[in-house]
């Protein structure tokens, strides 16, 4: 059943299932708690209580907010998981990655520990051989594309590169309804913004966190040129062995989705760690 949270003037949309230590799953920009439809199950069989949640305007939440940084989101994040009653491990896939990142660092009371997704949670830059590698190439164009021009046909472009080889069973129907949100009014506008943000504000927050992260990155995301190497600079620039880096082989910017049980096998151990300390 869908639940609400008013927070900075609009309605987050949330939904909880199971009983147990609470687990909360944030989706990227562009998608809505929905991405995560595979791997909720798993986890309230383990044991956990799991909130999936839509970001400020995406999904069943409002549209309209003032902004959309990082910062933001985190706020947000902090705001569900003390009304759910924490701490609460905190999943967040790409944007949400970075605000995950915040989360922790500055509301340490609530978060046990962080699984980032595929995370902008640094600052970027392009090499020139970066350039090289055709999958990075064609995700940054379209990428591009749609922040630019605030095209959802680009956006669907985008995904059909961030989805290589391996694809969910129900791709036609996420297509159509990734589509269909899309298309509601200011939706587009808030995928837009959200792209517009810079993620220095988690990067800046990196060297606060105290509790355990676990970064997962596939093998074959569009985002990055080398998406091992970025990984392996957010665990950098954590406190000394707060970090851990896991690759998914085959795996684009969506590994919850496309590969859901890879990531449930990554992730069950580290969570029950983390409920345990």
């Amino acid at each position: 059943m869908t639940e609400y949270l008013s927070v900075d003037g609009g309605r987050i949309a949330y939904e909880v299932t199971g009983d147990g230590p609470l687990v909360v799953l944030a989706p990227g920009m562009g998608e809505s708690r929905a991405a995560y439809r595979f791997v909720v199950p798993q986890l309230v069989a383990a044991g956990y209580r799991v909130a999936a949640t839509d970001l400020r305007g995406t999904g069943e939440s409002s549209v309209d907010w003032p902004s959309y940084s990082r910062t933001d989101i985190a706020g947000d994040l902090v705001a569900l998981i003390r009304r759910l009653g924490g701490p609460a491990v905190l999943v967040g896939h790409s944007i949400s990655g970075g605000a995950a990142t915040i989360a922790a660092a500055t509301a340490p009371e609530s978060i046990a520990a962080v699984v980032e997704l595929a995370p902008f949670t640094r600052k970027q830059s392009i090499g020139l051989g970066d350039l090289r590698v055709k999958r990075y190439r064609q995700g940054m164009s379209r990428l591009l594309g749609a922040g630019m021009f605030g095209s959802v046909k680009q956006w669907l472009s985008y995904l059909d590169v961030a989805f290589p080889g391996h694809r969910p069973a129900d791709w036609a129907e996420q297509l159509a309804q990734t589509e269909a949100r899309l298309r509601q009014p200011g939706r587009m506008k808030v995928l837009q913004k959200m792209g517009q943000s810079s993620p220095a504000d988690a990067g800046a927050q990196l060297g606060n966190i105290r509790c355990p992260v676990l970064i997962v990155e596939g093998t074959l995301d569009p985002d990055w040129a080398d998406p091992r190497a970025e990984g392996e600079a957010i665990a950098a620039a954590l406190p000394d062995g707060l970090g851990t880096v896991a690759m998914i082989d085959g795996a684009g910017h969506y590994p919850h989705t496309q590969f859901p049980e890879q990531l449930t096998a990554l992730m069950l151990p580290f969570i029950a760690e983390a409920v345990r300390a």
